[in-house]
């Protein structure tokens, strides 16, 4: 019997592997594993989008990070507007986000997207129900992505939720209100069942410790989880994994503890947990994650940051580092394609 050497064939012109069509038999020393799931999930998945931020301008530069991997991120494309105070989410293959767009009162009612394997710039995806403000704070599963509307141009905060559908292009529908009406909050992102919006600045008290969830595949209002361990805080990221939401960074209002990461475990209620700190109190970093790792990217010091952290979402402890960004800014929007709503 001769041996079939399949790592030592290519293609006429060499451009390529073989094309073994047939009945095929062959054996290896290290195994094969085949993929599974549906062609959304097979592969190629595990990518981190920033977008945009501030510094001293908005920007609309983004960029990606595989999330297994670390170092430096890579250029991604350009986002159809400026943008800065934003909010991202994701499926397995879109990434939305909205943000300002420019000067500090320019809330607008814009959504974009990119298709997250590959880079490019982004699109005009559609628009929520009113221009506002949503900053830090959106979550998803596989088909719906969900944007609070936060603080609007009429100058008043809104308690109004709304959502997409990821698969296709269109305006948002209103889903419900949030428990709180409040904008800039702490963080937003979910379970495959859930999603949560933490904190935030809220009338009439300047801000809240609160954290809120609401089943994304329903519609309704906020329900009351628990409460957060840093205390009453704004402008911070979320991120999870399946089973665990993790909050980092932000502001009480000038004197808060921007430093210490905190979790909840999403299927059950109850306050958060000490996880670890950041390596410096950063305010309005950009959170995402995959199965095991949340990254905290960017953010103010008041600084701008370049730096990128990380941690592992199954243990505790402190973020360690992970590379830069192309940019040093605050207030980035960013989206996963791997996060806990997706499973």
């Amino acid at each position: 019997m001769s041996e079939f050497r399949i790592d030592q064939i290519k293609s006429q012109d060499a451009s390529r592997g073989p094309d073994v069509a047939g009945i095929t038999t062959f054996t290896g020393t290290s195994g094969i594993v085949m993929p599974s799931g549906d062609t959304a999930h097979r592969g190629g998945r595990g990518r981190f989008v920033m977008v945009g931020g501030y510094t001293p301008a908005a920007l609309n530069t983004m960029d990606y990070v595989t999330i297994a991997t670390t170092g430096n991120a890579a250029d991604f494309g350009d986002a159809g507007v400026i943008l800065y105070m934003g909010a991202g989410t994701a499926s397995a293959t879109r990434g939305l986000f909205h943000g300002f767009q420019g000067s500090p009162n320019d809330r607008n009612n814009r959504v974009d997207y990119i298709t997250i394997s590959s880079t490019g710039n982004s699109f005009d995806f559609g628009d929520l129900t009113l221009a506002g403000q949503s900053a830090n704070s959106a979550s998803a599963d596989q088909t719906r992505a969900l944007f609070p509307i936060g603080y609007t141009n009429a100058a008043t905060i809104s308690s109004k939720i709304d959502y997409f559908i990821i698969s296709t292009t269109g305006n948002a529908t209103n889903f419900g209100d949030l428990k709180d009406t409040k904008y800039s909050m702490k963080g937003g992102f979910s379970s495959p069942t859930r999603g949560f919006f933490a904190a935030g600045n809220r009338t009439p008290s300047p801000t809240t410790n609160a954290i809120e969830y609401v089943n994304i595949q329903s519609t309704g209002n906020g329900i009351d989880f628990g409460d957060l361990v840093a205390g009453a805080h704004r402008e911070g990221s979320g991120c999870s994994n399946a089973t665990r939401g993790l909050m980092a960074s932000g502001s009480s209002g000038g004197d808060g503890d921007g430093q210490t990461i905190s979790y909840i475990t999403m299927s059950s209620s109850g306050n958060s947990l000490v996880f670890g700190d950041l390596s410096a109190d950063i305010e309005l970093a950009v959170g995402g994650a995959s199965a095991t790792r949340g990254l905290f990217a960017g953010g103010s010091t008041p600084t701008k940051l370049y730096t990128i952290s990380y941690v592992t979402i199954s243990t505790t402890g402190d973020a360690v580092d992970f590379g830069d960004r192309t940019i040093n800014v605050y207030g980035a929007a960013g989206c996963s394609d791997s996060h806990g709503g997706l499973g």
